[in-house]
């Protein structure tokens, strides 16, 4: 079975938990973190792909560490975003 799926969108649901690790300074709850992840993929350019499941992590090695390097600073701007103006109450 095929999937169409955005590459980017798994880019950044793979990094974006080891960069929040290391992020002591940032909420965490869900609506945070899925506001994190909406800023960073709207920063990033849609990157779309037809594959089986398999075939997607093949993808990663074919694309480089300078997409990798793209979508880990769109996360650090979108942290930076979510830390100043989050969208709930302390």
């Amino acid at each position: 079975m095929y999937h169409l799926k955005n590459y980017m969108e798994i880019l950044v649901d793979e990094i974006l938990p080891g960069m929040l690790v290391k992020e002591n300074t940032i909420c965490k709850c869900e609506r945070c973190v899925m506001d994190i992840k909406a800023i960073a993929l709207n920063r990033l350019p849609a990157k779309y792909i037809v594959s089986d499941i398999g075939e997607i992590y093949r993808r990663y090695d074919e694309l480089g560490k300078q997409l990798e390097i793209d979508v880990m600073e769109a996360i650090m701007r979108a942290i930076e975003l979510v830390k100043l103006y989050p969208k709930h109450d302390a």
